[in-house]
């Protein structure tokens, strides 16, 4: 299972838009679409879940692609790492 973190997402896109979306590459298994809690509009950004072919296809095939009148970006989550540094 991979998770593909989406950016530059228009403020009107619906969770349901962004499946269909990405399900032209493959089962998309998981999705979390932040919304603003007051206007009820995307935020810009989503993690979509799929399995590591269909991600790197989706990936492949969507990054720069124009989706509601904007680029998107598309590209593999990185895992948070231990930070370094900080109080002592």
């Amino acid at each position: 299972m991979k998770t593909l973190f989406v950016r530059n997402i228009h403020p009107e896109t619906r969770e349901k838009d962004l499946k269909e979306l990405f399900s032209r590459h493959g089962t998309v298994r998981g999705m979390k679409l932040p919304m603003d809690i007051f206007t009820r509009r995307c935020r810009g950004v989503a993690m979509v879940d799929m399995e590591g072919h269909e991600a790197r296809a989706a990936q492949a095939g969507l990054d720069g692609a124009m989706f509601n009148g904007q680029a998107i970006q598309v590209r593999e989550e990185r895992p948070r790492g231990k930070k370094r540094g900080g109080r002592r």
